[in-house]
């Protein structure tokens, strides 16, 4: 009996290693997209802010996502890249709103920070839904269909838990280093001093680096994601473009390849995005005419 749980446990366990390795890209994505939304809190409230979010990404995972994705992949498998492709164009949207954001355009009115934080937290776990979907429908692809109902259940639960650990305390982390540093320009020896002073004065350049990251991070994802996905519903011409480019450039090695296909994505992510933000601030201008 003993021999035979730990043979599933080791069937669940190897499953989950190998189709996390086909996710990790996203959880980078991720990883680089989350540590935005905690810019301007008082130290004070970080790290609740990201335990908050990754709760929040636990239940998207396990609550909605999961129990939806084999559901669907058992009876309507067919909604699955529509889903995705509501979900990538929403990714677009939120990067090319920040985009936008950059060159003096702004879309909210400013809020005091007791109203901010929820939507703050709302915000970041909206955004991880459609990452943590990415996540678990690429590790769902990748487990074998012969595993069995609770195999497979198990393997999804093991990778949720280590993704969601690495990304929000990889997060959680790189929010507090700067008073990592502060403590350290406490210390009594002086190179351990000069050391935490260059970690505080390097954390806001880092975290401008971050948003940057993370907003390159969501137009990639989303820009992928619809491009996919499009040609899994209705329109194969993007995805044969991005094909025939990638097979031009093949030649010179699978991290060009890689950029490319990064860069290419991204673009076509920026231009649907600046499409949608487009469409919303026409409807939102034309709602305030009406009123």
């Amino acid at each position: 009996m003993s021999v035979g749980l730990l043979a599933i446990v080791d069937d669940v366990l190897s499953a989950a290693l190998k189709a996390s390795a086909k996710s990790a890209g996203v959880v980078i994505d991720d990883a680089a997209v989350t540590p935005q939304y905690v810019q301007g809190l008082s130290p004070a409230r970080e790290l609740p802010v990201v335990g908050r979010i990754a709760l929040g990404s636990l239940f998207n995972k396990f609550v909605i996502i999961t129990p939806l994705a084999l559901l669907l992949t058992a009876f309507a498998p067919g909604v699955l890249p529509w889903l995705l492709l509501l979900g990538g164009t929403y990714l677009c949207f939120e990067g090319a709103e920040k985009v936008t954001e950059w060159f003096g355009a702004h879309h909210e009115a400013g809020s005091d920070e007791t109203v901010a934080e929820p939507k703050l937290v709302f915000g970041a776990i909206r955004t991880d839904l459609i990452l943590s979907t990415e996540i678990m429908l690429i590790a769902l692809a990748g487990l074998d269909p012969d595993l069995g109902l609770w195999p497979t259940l198990g393997a999804l639960i093991v990778i949720g838990l280590v993704m969601t650990g690495a990304v929000y305390g990889a997060v959680a982390l790189l929010v507090k280093i700067d008073d990592i540093g502060l403590q350290m320009m406490k210390h009594s020896v002086r190179r351990t001093r000069r050391a935490g002073a260059r970690i505080v004065r390097a954390m806001p350049t880092v975290f401008r680096v971050i948003g940057v990251v993370g907003t390159v991070a969501m137009l990639w994802v989303g820009g992928h994601l619809v491009i996919a996905n499009l040609a899994e519903t209705s329109w194969h011409a993007p995805y044969d473009l991005l094909h025939t480019i990638e097979h031009g450039i093949e030649a010179a090695g699978p991290v060009v390849t890689w950029i490319v296909d990064t860069a290419v994505s991204a673009v076509v992510g920026l231009l649907l995005g600046l499409v949608v933000v487009a469409v919303v601030l026409g409807i939102g201008r034309l709602r305030g005419r009406t009123h």
